[in-house]
């Protein structure tokens, strides 16, 4: 449906510190087997270890992996040098004062990243994305202009806020999780479709 709706990239979250994964890693390898070639799956997990990283995509046959936790840069080395064609997408998760923290984390990582992602932190919960919350999308865009990497923006993104997010910011993508969900925690084909129209209309690729 997510396919049929627009969507370049399907993330697959497993593996994970404060959420409770939406699928097993067999029922997310299988779904990756049957997706078209024209939608790219990305695995999401806080692992830190290389070895570990790298086996996982392996058996999902995943080439993009969003790192979400804390990793050492030697493990990043690693990454690349297990697996050469490997992209990483790095999460940076914004809080109210941590924006030092992030400049740090672009500066450290950057020749090993192949991209960032802005999310948001949840205070109350101590969740690191998929909060359903925005943050300060000035962050993002100070963020964005201070890497050559691209910036992809998220946290608490729907129809309604990402035309306005798009414009401010000026992300190279963005990405949606509970933007487009009923309130069952479904995904909403209408939501999802709009969505994606919204983003391919305001996005320069």
């Amino acid at each position: 449906m997510l396919a049929s709706c627009g969507f370049n990239f399907l993330g697959f979250p497993l593996y994970l510190d404060y959420h409770k994964e939406d699928c097993t890693e067999i029922e997310a390898a299988k779904i990756i087997q049957e997706l078209p070639r024209n939608v790219y799956p990305v695995l999401i997990t806080y692992l830190n270890k290389a070895t570990d990283i790298v086996d996982l995509s392996d058996r999902l046959q995943v080439s993009i992996v969003q790192i979400h936790g804390e990793i050492s840069l030697e493990e990043l080395e690693k990454i690349k040098r297990y697996s050469p064609g490997m992209d990483i997408i790095k999460s940076l998760v914004v809080s109210d004062e941590n924006f030092q923290e992030l400049t740090d984390i672009i500066r450290q990582t950057e020749k090993f990243i192949d991209a960032f992602i802005t999310d948001t932190f949840d205070p109350k919960t101590g969740a690191k994305g998929a909060t359903g919350l925005t943050h300060d999308w000035n962050i993002s865009k100070k963020l964005k202009e201070m890497t050559g990497k691209p910036l992809i923006l998220a946290g608490g993104l729907n129809p309604d806020n990402l035309e306005q997010a798009i414009k401010y910011v000026g992300p190279a993508g963005v990405d949606v999780h509970t933007g487009i969900e009923d309130k069952d925690g479904t995904k909403s084909e209408i939501k999802s479709k709009l969505f994606a129209e919204i983003a391919k209309k305001h996005l320069t690729f």
